[in-house]
């Protein structure tokens, strides 16, 4: 996507809020096969997280001056204060980089945390940090909406933008494309460096979930009103939206795909999980936990328990998703059949779960500061990772899942080597 291209690929105008949108689609000779450089399509699988929402009460924190069993093999300190969001580089699975409410972002080498650049001039907790499709870049963004750009063996900023309030924010899965949310209900799209841009008004209200699809030529946004749009990146038109009944009661929590972008899952504060047709825009089934009544209003209970769901994914081998809920439930849930399969208790809250990318194996994160493996196919716990003193906020798998990396509200980031039984 050079600046000489043709009109049909890209067409951005500088100060223009809503403007002609990125052409992603099929690449040609002259547009984005350039940038891309043969890059693999296949969908990484990563979630960015929501991390800025957690705030957990002191009893889900492990007592202070109780001796915490430390599993992990690299601890990061250089953080101030909570620890919001990592990520690992998709290129070469070396470097992390991670976000924290201490307004600090930092670059730092996995096998032996060593400092290789702080992501300065942040103004607020920084909740949302990620690398590239190609690790060249790695963007940081604060709650406030201040969202910078860095390119990684320069070690030095390329770019920054404010937004409104930012709710999140994720990489474009093949090109130098950012596109982020916000409080406003836009969500944001922008090439880097150049910093050309373009929004999708959503309604009014936040934009609390997306995830661009694996093709690359669309991206699914969940609203803080219960509704769910599937936006066509190159035309700028929502092709589905979800509403009503079809949507959610409640705000959407998570959205995610599976990997060649033709199924949607959708989960929200409502307790349900939504199981939706990319192409059609048609709900395909509903899964909920038959013990797990709808949330009570306010109204009528004001101490009623809470629960949503926080996380979901889908399995790469077999028909299963995975739906982790604030009440320490993780669901396996068999999509051929489109029942529960397995229920994985834990005793606080989950507040993430990855699968691995080759294999039925899940992994969790949970307030009690505990790193979980789980086998899907049968429902049972593999091992658990301990080292943290409170809740885990967020979480990161490396692609031949041998390492795991950790943030927590003890300030500190933590990679474990996990040990793969035969399986």
């Amino acid at each position: 996507m050079e600046p000489g291209e043709d009109a049909e690929a890209l067409s951005f105008h500088g100060d223009e809020e809503i403007i002609e949108v990125v052409e992603l689609g099929p690449p040609g000779p002259d547009d984005l096969a350039d940038e891309m450089n043969d890059v693999d399509f296949d969908d990484e699988g990563a979630e960015e997280p929501d991390a800025e929402g957690w705030e957990t009460e002191d009893d889900e924190r492990v007592e202070d001056g109780m001796e915490v069993q430390d599993d992990s093999d690299v601890t990061f300190s250089l953080h101030s204060a909570s620890v919001f969001c990592v990520s690992l580089d998709p290129k070469t699975n070396t470097l992390a980089v991670t976000g924290g409410e201490d307004d600090k972002a930092f670059v730092w080498r996995v096998s032996d945390g060593e400092l290789l650049f702080e992501c300065s001039g942040h103004k607020d907790s920084v909740t949302c940090a990620s690398f590239s499709h190609d690790s060249v870049f790695v963007a940081t963004g604060d709650m406030s909406g201040l969202i910078k750009v860095w390119r990684v063996d320069a070690k030095e900023e390329v770019w920054s933008f404010e937004v409104g309030d930012l709710e999140w924010m994720e990489w474009h899965p093949q090109a130098h494309v950012l596109l982020a949310g916000t409080a406003d209900g836009n969500s944001w799209m922008w090439k880097i460096p150049s910093g050309d841009c373009k929004t999708f008004q959503g309604p009014a209200c936040p934009a609390t979930c997306g995830k661009i699809l694996p093709d690359g030529k669309r991206a699914v946004v969940g609203y803080e009103d219960g509704t769910m749009r599937i936006w066509d990146l190159k035309q700028g038109t929502s092709l589905h939206v979800l509403k009503g009944q079809d949507g959610h009661q409640d705000p959407l929590t998570c959205v995610a795909s599976n990997q060649d972008g033709s199924l949607i899952l959708t989960g929200s504060v409502d307790c349900y999980t939504k199981l939706v047709s990319s192409t059609t825009g048609k709900v395909v089934c509903v899964f909920k936990m038959e013990n797990m009544a709808p949330k009570a209003p306010a109204s009528q209970s004001e101490e009623a328990e809470s629960n949503s769901v926080e996380s979901l994914g889908f399995c790469n081998v077999m028909p299963l998703v995975a739906v982790g809920y604030l009440n320490g439930t993780l669901a396996i849930y068999d999509l051929s059949t489109q029942s529960l399969r397995h229920t994985c208790q834990h005793k606080s809250g989950i507040v993430q779960l990855l699968w691995e990318e080759n294999s039925a194996v899940v992994y969790t994160c949970s307030l009690d500061g505990v790193v979980r493996l789980w086998d899907a196919r049968s429902g049972k716990m593999i091992s658990e990772y301990r080292g943290h003193s409170a809740e885990i906020l967020d979480f990161a798998v490396n692609k031949d899942a041998s390492i795991v990396v950790t943030t927590s509200g003890d300030h500190q980031a933590k990679v474990f080597c996990v040990q793969r039984p035969d399986r």
